[in-house]
């Protein structure tokens, strides 16, 4: 199964408003109707449930502008937002940013391939026997069922890093999928399914050195890690065209950082003074995690949001901007 192909750093806008609600901590059976109602305040306070099982609230520090739940006006008419998903992957954030009236710049740093070789199908069976399976993205869960078929074993407990894998674990059959409404790593760690792990077998299924702190946690927590890598993250040169729209941004402009690899990446592959200008963005950093490794980076304004979700980084972006 082949990964997405380049669309190029130019400007693009989309036409179509992006998201529709969903609760803050989700374990899928895929009843999007129930996850819906924990967008209410009776649901907010206390630990919803969806599917026969329980998700705990995230910890989470928020910036300290309200978090709108629904669309706002056009109110970063003007800004770009720089997107650091792989090739191919800046839709869903075009979308969003869109409905706000701003536009994206793709600065992707890597192009996703998958797999094929005998030792990664191996190894993939090996980790899909394990009781428990964690899979990290939706690109981890297409490459693995293009691989091989994922059987859904009634005694098998799924673990998502957030919706969106769930998702897409739920349309190859995967129906019950445990996933953490804030999607990063932390969220996941912290699943009641993944705390008594001692002397476990847990499936990860990954792509080479990503996601290191689910690794460590688990392995600290005395589980055995039975790890799959079923994709590669290709590194891709920035074009010319795209350095140079980089360079010539003279408006508010916006990072949004849902991963830290992907920021490392970056910033290892810029020239100096297109490095300056990526500098000058204020960073919307998916947790506090990241958050961090801006600021290691010289980022000087960075806050934090919901989730990884796009939609909840731009609206980030648009509660914390003065003019909203």
């Amino acid at each position: 199964m082949g990964l997405p192909s380049e669309v190029d750093g130019a400007w693009q806008l989309a036409s179509r408003p992006y998201g529709h609600g969903v609760g803050l901590a989700i374990v899928v059976s895929f009843k999007l109707t129930r996850c819906i109602r924990c967008i209410s305040s009776r649901c907010m306070s206390r630990p919803c449930q969806v599917g026969g099982m329980v998700a705990p609230m995230p910890s989470t520090t928020l910036p300290s502008s309200p978090m709108p739940s629904s669309p706002l006006p056009a109110s970063l008419a003007g800004h770009t937002v720089l997107s650091l998903r792989p090739v191919g992957g800046h839709a869903a954030l075009r979308r969003a940013a869109a409905v706000h009236g701003a536009r994206v710049l793709a600065l992707s740093p890597w192009r996703l391939q998958q797999r094929r070789d005998p030792t990664t199908r191996a190894l993939l069976r090996i980790a899909l026997a394990a009781p428990r399976i964690v899979l990290t993205s939706p690109a981890a869960v297409r490459a693995a069922a293009a691989l091989q078929g994922l059987v859904v074993d009634r005694g098998t407990q799924w673990f998502a890093v957030g919706s969106s894998t769930a998702a897409a674990l739920q349309r190859v059959g995967v129906d019950t999928v445990a996933a953490p409404g804030r999607m990063d790593s932390e969220g996941l760690l912290a699943l009641p399914g993944l705390q008594d792990v001692a002397g476990t077998d847990i499936g990860l299924i990954v792509a080479p050195g990503g996601r290191d702190l689910i690794t460590t946690t688990l392995q600290q927590r005395g589980a055995r890690l039975l790890r799959a890598d079923v994709y590669d993250r290709v590194p891709t040169p920035l074009n010319p065209r795209t350095l140079a729209a980089l360079r010539a941004i003279d408006g508010p402009v916006w990072l949004a950082l849902s991963s830290g690899g992907a920021l490392d990446a970056l910033l290892a592959m810029l020239p100096g003074d297109a490095s300056v200008a990526l500098r000058r963005a204020r960073v919307v950093a998916a947790s506090e995690r990241l958050a961090r490794l801006a600021q290691a980076h010289g980022f000087a304004d960075v806050i934090i949001a919901r989730s990884a979700r796009p939609k909840d980084l731009i609206q980030a972006a648009v509660a914390a901007h003065p003019l909203a």
